[in-house]
């Protein structure tokens, strides 16, 4: 059965639910994804690529599941060596609970994926299997098995070591996009005007004319060097515009500007509550419900800038879906941090497809560790796949017959070509080799 799948014409017309569902799981399986926004780093960039059973198990997702399961205190745990604390998490959340969450799952997913025993007492076996592979060569095996073609990461010019790293040079593996992150810049002017200082920018403690126009040079200095595919920043749950404030001077005069002239899109993540409890350290950080009229403002008094916007409270899907069907300049994308959950992938898809039809982002894997790849996509293929169908399915049963052609476009569209469009690059780049 799957072969004949596998050798379907694309001009098959398609006029049943059963027909439309084997056909839509077997193309989302099958479609390459672009992932427009990851955490993740060649190995060319040295510790700020992460991958491996220990990274895999510190991630502070699951460094805040271990808080609730296992008795440690959070400054205890964090004085433990990285091999410590994976030992901690595979017991705690492994061996003596079953791996339930999303994130747990995860990395049993991940494990069964590169044929090691999800269902071990210790971590012996993972440990041997990372130890006698490359990073060069995980990256190779990985994007393959998630059908990953290339990734963007997140690139922050503020941070010395990655920005020594850039001064040498972009990444010689193509399928390692940049995007310039400048949340300093927009969140925190102090911080952002040490590293502009030391850089040799004329920038003072007040936001006025002279550090715009140097912030600006900054900016520019960077693209010319990155070559991002958007420029973005994530902001709290009570982000507003206009505001009056270094951050609403800088999006105003540096940012939107910036961008127009550059022609990439502003990518705003939006919700966050940062250190709702401090211990956790990465792993402490909420969320809260913001403002939708804040983005009817941008998109209208700014139509010719571009808009990538993802929300992290889930209160605020209905409201940004119904902003982008008023703006054309607006992009919603993927389901960010604590929404990427399978009841949230599937219940955020199927609005946007009802509303927005193929005309959005459905995810993005915000993956940190490379290894993630292995459970983020096929988790949210599945999902998304479920969506696509049922949409298929009611279309059929409207009385419209759909073609595999048809079904096939349109997951490409989704899983690659609204974004690299929306970002001004050609399609084509989806399929770019590595060098």
């Amino acid at each position: 059965m799957a072969e004949k799948d596998r050798s379907v014409s694309p001009d098959q017309v398609l006029r049943t639910a059963e027909e439309v569902r084997v056909q839509t799981r077997r193309i989302v399986s099958e479609t390459p994804v672009f992932d427009m926004h990851t955490h993740l780093f060649p190995p060319a960039f040295g510790d700020l690529s992460r991958w491996g059973i220990d990274s895999l198990l510190t991630y502070h997702y699951l460094v805040a599941e271990v808080m609730r399961a296992a008795d440690v205190r959070a400054v205890d745990f964090q004085r433990l060596p990285r091999a410590a604390q994976a030992d901690l998490i595979w017991d705690a959340l492994f061996v003596r609970s079953t791996p339930l969450s999303e994130a747990t799952r995860g990395v049993v997913a991940v494990l069964s994926a590169l044929g090691l025993d999800p269902a071990r007492s210790d971590l012996r076996q993972a440990r041997e299997f990372f130890r006698d592979t490359r990073p060069e060569q995980q990256v190779d095996l990985v994007l393959d098995r998630a059908r990953v073609s290339a990734v963007v990461m997140t690139n922050d010019p503020f941070d010395p070591n990655e920005a020594a790293l850039w001064q040498k040079g972009r990444p010689a593996d193509a399928r390692f996009n940049a995007a310039l992150r400048i949340d300093p810049l927009l969140n925190d002017w102090a911080t952002a005007r040490r590293a502009l200082s030391a850089a040799g920018y004329a920038v003072g403690p007040d936001v006025d004319d002279r550090a715009m126009a140097d912030a600006r040079r900054f900016v520019d200095d960077w693209i010319a060097r990155m070559d991002p595919f958007y420029l973005a920043v994530s902001l709290p749950d009570d982000f507003a515009w206009p505001e009056d404030s270094s951050r609403g001077r800088l999006i105003e005069h540096v940012v939107l500007p910036a961008c127009r002239d550059h022609g990439l899109p502003f990518a705003m993540m939006i919700g966050v509550r940062r250190a709702v409890n401090p211990a956790l350290g990465d792993a402490g950080d909420g969320l809260g419900h913001a403002d939708v009229s804040t983005i009817h403002r941008l998109c209208r008094t700014h139509p010719d800038n571009r808009f990538l916007v993802t929300m992290l409270s889930r209160e605020n899907q209905h409201e940004l879906c119904v902003a982008a069907r008023k703006f054309a300049n607006l992009m919603p994308f993927g389901c960010w941090w604590f929404l990427n959950n399978p009841s949230i992938v599937s219940e955020i898809t199927r609005e946007r497809l009802e509303l927005l039809g193929p005309t959005f982002i459905p995810q993005h894997s915000d993956a940190r560790v490379l290894e993630q790849l292995l459970y983020k996509w096929p988790h949210s293929r599945r999902d998304i796949a479920n969506a696509l169908a049922d949409q298929y399915a009611a279309v059929v049963e409207n009385g419209r017959p759909v073609t595999v052609a048809e079904m096939t476009r349109d997951v490409r569209r989704l899983f690659s070509e609204n974004f690299l469009n929306w970002a001004g690059r050609s399609p084509a780049i989806a399929a770019a080799p590595a060098v």
